[in-house]
């Protein structure tokens, strides 16, 4: 299994690549050309591991869409009918079929990683007639319904830029009166009154009805996902990365797998070892009877590998080893998102890790002693970390201090600086000189700009493997989730935390070792990692020696 290289049509080095149909990865294939999400796909069906089948159109279609001035080329519906039927022979299901219907996914793909910050819409081909043959196919009208509504929301705010409020009060109306606390707790009935719903709230907020023809809706999401490459999340993380070089997003349409089709199903992302300490030992945040999107959007409790390590423990095995397999492949921490449908496990994505400075010289030091990495590749991947200046941070506690909350952690070491409430009022503050910390119900990659003014966030939902939260990580933030004793009121500008009222601009500190949250300025302890910063200079010596034996 990996990826074969077919003609893309007149667009010159336009190419559409195939995923899982039996070929290995194909010659020439690039990140660039692929984008790096799908490049990766391919690699892992390439060595066997258990990929939903794709196509993939190259970047150099998002390349032509821009240079057409937002027009996409001659040809392109009959271009995604034919690739649509390489994976329908592979599923034996019809995309667009009343019978065995094929649903896909629509991701985004850049030739670097940027996580979240492009669009995705998940559950395409859906409409009033395959969600019916969805419900006799499966025998599961929950999974059909819920699939539906999803995919409705998510249509309007991709490629119409809706806002989700209504989407969302809605569905916490329809909680409430059955006195639930989530979604994955309503039955199919009421998911399919509340799917019938967002029908008529998308043509409130759209103007006009959803499309029932799942080819429109494939081609529309399609070059949604080529127009966010031009949003203003996507934008600004370029500039803050200095990527403004990258050219274009891929875009990646693969067999859907159903994290919502029940118990021993769910969606999860782990990494293969702690991205904010270093420890080799996985790092897995997990969300049962849920799709990749509630994992990753920040808006939702998470369980951590505890959790699914003793319901489904083969699988928390499988999980383990898959990460050091990749591990072994790609020769880094590798970052990846899998999803269970039926306890079927499935990998949709990898990429190497993003990691605090920390994390990465423990990492480094680790992985030559294992034998994965030679002294001289890991000096290489040190070079952009300004060694001398990585230390622990912890807090000192006095006697009676108390944190007034603890959330959970996904950033090691100490914030302190004054609240602020949104993203906007972080960066302004920041600019003005203070040192903020970005307080918010949940964080999204719309928050950017806010995560890199802030020293730390604290947020009331949301995992430690949310986009959010790992561009945070990435950019050396204290990141505390999850804190369930937090409530913020916008219109007063303030918040609770632990039963104690805050307002905007006040002091807080937050430890990201123990993820306590304390009232006010603490006092901070700082240590340096002698034995990891030993290994390396030693290393030094080595690489040093062998270069004078070589020029002798």
């Amino acid at each position: 299994m990996g990826a074969k290289k077919r003609r893309g049509g007149k667009g010159g080095d336009r190419r559409v690549y195939l995923i899982g149909a039996g070929a290995t990865l194909a010659a020439g294939a690039t990140p660039g050309e692929m984008g790096f999400k799908a490049y990766n796909l391919a690699r892992m069906a390439s060595i066997g591991m258990p990929v939903p089948a794709a196509f993939v159109l190259s970047t150099a279609f998002c390349r032509d869409y821009y240079a057409a001035k937002g027009a996409l080329p001659e040809g392109f519906r009959a271009l995604l009918r034919g690739n649509l039927g390489e994976l329908e022979r592979l599923s034996g299901l019809s995309f667009g079929g009343e019978r065995r219907p094929l649903l896909v996914s629509v991701r985004s793909g850049a030739a670097v990683s940027m996580p979240g910050m492009l669009d995705t819409v998940l559950n395409v081909g859906l409409n009033d007639a395959t969600v019916a043959g969805m419900v006799r196919m499966t025998g599961n009208p929950r999974l059909a319904w819920d699939s539906y509504r999803r995919l409705i929301q998510s249509f309007a705010e991709v490629v119409h830029g809706a806002k989700p409020d209504a989407f969302d009060a809605a569905r916490v109306r329809r909680l409430k009166a059955a006195r639930l606390a989530n979604a994955s707790e309503l039955d199919f009935m009421a998911l399919r009154e509340l799917a019938t719903e967002y029908l008529e709230i998308y043509r409130e907020l759209t103007g006009e009805s959803f499309p029932q023809t799942p080819l429109d809706q494939l081609a529309a999401a399609a070059e949604a996902v080529f127009r966010s490459w031009s949003g203003k999340k996507a934008l600004d993380y370029r500039r803050l990365h200095h990527l403004q070089g990258v050219a274009g997003t891929a875009v990646c349409v693969q067999t859907m797998v159903y994290g919502n089709s029940g118990g021993t199903s769910g969606s999860g992302v782990a990494f293969s070892r702690d991205p904010a300490t270093g420890e080799n030992a996985l790092y897995m945040d997990f969300l049962f009877n849920a799709q990749g999107d509630d994992v990753v959007s920040g808006r939702h409790e998470v369980g951590e590998r505890a959790q699914i390590g003793a319901l489904l423990p083969e699988v928390t095995q499988q999980i383990e080893a898959l990460g050091k397999r990749l591990e072994a492949e790609f020769g880094d921490l590798q970052e990846f998102e899998f999803t269970l449908q039926n306890a079927q496990l499935f990998m949709l994505q990898t990429r190497s890790g993003q990691r605090t400075p920390l994390a990465a010289l423990r990492m480094a030091v680790e992985m030559v002693a294992e034998g994965l990495l030679e002294p001289g590749a890991a000096l290489k991947r040190l070079e952009g970390y300004k060694l001398q200046a990585i230390q622990t941070e912890s807090i000192r506690v006095k006697d009676g201090q108390a944190p007034l909350a603890r959330a959970v952690s996904a950033g090691v070491g100490v914030a302190v600086g004054e609240i602020a409430l949104d993203a906007e009022t972080a960066r302004r503050r920041a600019a003005a000189g203070k040192v903020v910390i970005l307080v918010r119900e949940d964080t999204s990659t719309d928050d950017v700009a806010g995560i890199a003014a802030a020293a730390g966030i604290l947020t009331a939902r949301g995992g430690r493997t949310a986009h959010a939260a790992v561009v945070a990580r990435q950019l050396g933030k204290v990141c505390l989730v999850g804190c369930r004793e937090l409530a913020i009121d916008p219109a007063k500008r303030s918040c609770s935390i632990g039963g104690k009222l805050l307002r905007e601009g006040q002091v807080i500190s937050l430890d990201g070792g123990s993820g306590g949250v304390y009232s006010g300025a603490v006092d901070i302890e700082r240590a340096t990692p002698e034995r990891e910063l030993a290994a390396v200079a030693s290393w030094r010596g080595e690489v040093r020696a062998k270069r004078v034996r070589r020029a002798a």
